[in-house]
């Protein structure tokens, strides 16, 4: 199951797809609150796992051997050559980036794969992980905005907030790019203002 319902939010907005690609930069456990197992598990998906952690790397073989993993910090991946020569959609369904905001590596791989990728590949939706709670570190999240409006993706849920010691913590947003999903769907759904993930849980489930 997903950290915070990403894959809910993902198979929803996707209309239950299968067989579709993800990239997980930061994909941790491969399974314990990982945003892309059940996709890959329940509907057939694959894609590409980024993680810096190498005590996961057995685990990755054992677990997920329908996608591509790469150990690696997540601001030194080629990902322009790993996606062509794999040859991965130009239309590609999810991506999410969950890293360590306090360090950068959140905001320099959104401008890695910003200048590197963002040209030929789409995502249909993306989950970022701005960890706003925290402190506004690089002004990643008013950074990260701006790029995501300028290659065209549309903010359907902003600061989703997760409870987290005690209280609701504002650490994502959530994205689609209208080219690739039923923006219908989306303009019913999406809000202006930050939401609990409980609150976009009632709304995805109807």
């Amino acid at each position: 199951m997903s950290q915070a319902l990403q894959d809910l939010f993902v198979i929803s907005i996707l209309q239950n797809k299968n067989n579709g690609y993800f990239v997980e930069i930061g994909s941790n456990h491969p399974i314990t609150c990982n945003n892309t197992y059940m996709m890959e598990k329940e509907y057939g998906w694959k894609g590409l796992m980024i993680e810096y952690d190498s005590s996961f790397e057995q685990l990755y073989k054992d677990l997920r051997p329908n996608s591509i993993y790469r150990i690696s910090d997540a601001r030194l991946v080629d990902y322009r050559g790993i996606l062509d020569t794999n040859a991965f959609p130009c239309n590609i369904d999810y991506l999410q980036i969950d890293l360590d905001v306090n360090n950068k590596s959140t905001l320099d791989t959104l401008v890695l794969l910003d200048n590197t990728c963002f040209d030929k590949y789409k995502f249909a939706t993306i989950t970022f992980e701005h960890d706003i709670y925290t402190g506004n570190y690089f002004n990643t999240r008013e950074i990260s905005r701006e790029i995501f409006k300028k290659r065209g993706y549309e903010l359907v849920f902003p600061d989703v907030a997760v409870f987290f010691e005690g209280r609701h913590c504002p650490f994502e947003d959530w994205y689609v790019h209208p080219d690739l999903v039923d923006m219908d769907y989306v303009n019913k759904i999406r809000s202006n203002v930050g939401l609990k993930v409980e609150e976009i849980q009632k709304i995805l489930l109807g």
